[in-house]
């Protein structure tokens, strides 16, 4: 079965051309390399997938050439107690210290960037 299949029938993401976009992108590593959308997956084989800061690290359990409800899709593969434990502890730290830009939207207004060059300058 094809990466990019198998990372939307495992609902890693929610269209075919955004899992191919993301291999493309060397966003996903197959057993260690980078590979392109059409290298076929087996079972056992180990995907290292980067999202934003988040770093997930799964293993190949199951195949389907379907995309199927979530609950079936989490029975594909089964994180890694190391990415898990990764992934909780980044969360609180984003929790406890977030970032000072993270509500901002948009680019910043003139009272923003005046806050922002203060802080440069300092």
């Amino acid at each position: 079965m094809r990466v990019d299949k198998w990372l939307w029938a495992a609902r890693c993401y929610k269209t075919r051309s955004l899992a191919s976009d993301a291999v493309d992108g060397g966003k996903v590593k197959l057993n260690g390399s980078s590979v392109k959308p059409a290298k076929e997956v087996k079972i056992g084989d180990c995907l290292r997938i980067r999202a934003g800061d988040e770093e997930r690290e799964l293993i190949v359990k199951g195949l389907n050439e379907q995309r199927r409800p979530a609950p079936e899709a989490q029975l594909l593969y089964a994180e890694t107690a190391e990415s898990l434990c990764r992934r909780t502890r980044a969360a609180e730290l984003r929790k406890l210290a977030p970032t000072p830009t993270a509500d901002q939207k948009g680019r910043p207004t003139k009272r923003d960037r005046r806050q922002l060059n203060r802080l440069h300058e300092s």
